[in-house]
């Protein structure tokens, strides 16, 4: 369960360039919901997973998840509960070392010996197994170094690294954005695949609105650090592209400003 309460966050304090990039934004994540946020450029999605991960802190509300208070809770410390993955597919791995080592330091959080990448024979056995479940041959691989694999393969690598031992919550920031629209569409397969098993608690950033309506079950649209529309139920699968369009025109009186392509397959977020 996540809870956020009142959030709160300014950049440039002090100055005439004072914005504030979180406006008293509340929000309710039940366990194992799969949540989708859109909006605008500058609408505030990213720095919401900021202030979530401990990126900075709040300056007003609280974050609180499960029965943790996480408002003061430095950022290392969040990362024991809280998988990211990044739209960067450089990110969030060490190119460097092997699928294996990747994923070895990872599943180490579970274990007496953090930051451990030497993996056991029963570690492998359990990589290998997982891997096989993504259909890219990747159980074939785990020798190669991860700066070696296309972008695609290396977002499902992370995927793993984010889900190996079970977050409480998991954020996608536009974690498909990067990629082709194959391999976007098969890290979505697998997503789809490791939320639903897992029973994850998710929130996603996408700029495809077509994909944000058809994936998961509660889709946000944001603007200016606020929730505009929060969707779910008969609504939110009555609502197509057009028609959300047309709402956020009718609430703000503007149209809707994005320099991405809005209307692409829902398997390509």
């Amino acid at each position: 369960m996540l809870e956020i309460r009142n959030a709160r966050k300014d950049f440039e304090c002090g100055n005439v360039m004072k914005r504030t990039v979180l406006d008293h934004l509340s929000l309710h994540l039940d366990d194992g919901e799969f949540v989708t946020i859109i909006g605008s450029n500058g609408a505030g999605k990213s720095t919401l997973f900021n202030a979530i991960c401990g990126t900075f802190l709040l300056d007003e509300g609280s974050i609180r998840l499960d029965e943790m208070n996480m408002t003061m809770m430095p950022e290392h410390r969040r990362a024991r509960y809280i998988g990211r993955v990044f739209q960067d597919p450089m990110r969030g791995t060490a190119p460097n070392m092997t699928v294996e080592e990747n994923l070895s330091l990872a599943h180490s959080r579970s274990t007496a010996n953090p930051l451990s990448f030497a993996p056991t024979r029963q570690e492998k056995a359990l990589f290998r197994d997982r891997l096989s479940e993504f259909g890219m041959q990747l159980e074939d691989r785990m020798k190669t170094k991860v700066g070696l694999l296309s972008g695609g393969q290396r977002q499902a690598v992370t995927l793993l690294m984010c889900t190996i031992v079970t977050p409480r919550l998991l954020l996608l920031d536009e974690h498909t954005a990067a990629l082709d629209p194959g391999a976007a569409a098969k890290v979505m397969e697998i997503t789809r695949k490791i939320v639903s098993d897992g029973h994850l608690t998710t929130m996603m950033i996408t700029h495809n609105m077509s994909a944000a309506l058809t994936t998961g079950t509660r889709t946000l649209m944001m603007e200016n650090g606020k929730i505009l529309f929060d969707l779910s139920g008969e609504q939110r699968a009555n609502m197509t592209t057009e028609t959300l369009l047309d709402l956020y025109s009718t609430t703000t009186h503007a149209k809707f400003d994005n320099d991405r392509m809005l209307f692409e397959k829902a398997g390509h977020a």
